[in-house]
């Protein structure tokens, strides 16, 4: 099955919409697929994909120091963390009470 670019694109903005809201806090790839309902091998795809165009980081050591021999867990990118700071700052909200724009 064969799923297009422009859905590709929606999930990969959903898993950095996951990331955002749960940042600080860094999570595994099977926390990702399980949030975002979607296959662990799928989503480790488009993070390691989303990891080359600089969007999230891979931490593949452990608090400890110790490297993970299979696994990752992912935070978003500062770059991509700032972007999505200031467009939650931008964001635009209809006061249906007031009718006005806040």
């Amino acid at each position: 099955m064969k799923i297009s670019k422009e859905k590709i694109n929606k999930i990969k903005e959903s898993i950095l919409s996951v990331l955002y809201t749960n940042s600080p806090k860094l999570l595994f790839t099977v926390d990702l697929a399980h949030e975002i309902a979607r296959d662990e091998e799928f989503v480790k795809r488009l993070m390691l994909e989303m990891e080359k165009d600089t969007l999230v980081v891979g931490v593949r050591k452990n608090s400890d120091g110790i490297n993970y021999s299979l696994r990752i867990r992912w935070r978003l990118s500062n770059k991509a963390y700032e972007t999505y700071k200031q467009l939650e700052h931008q964001r635009v909200v209809y006061d249906e009470i007031e009718n006005t724009y806040i």
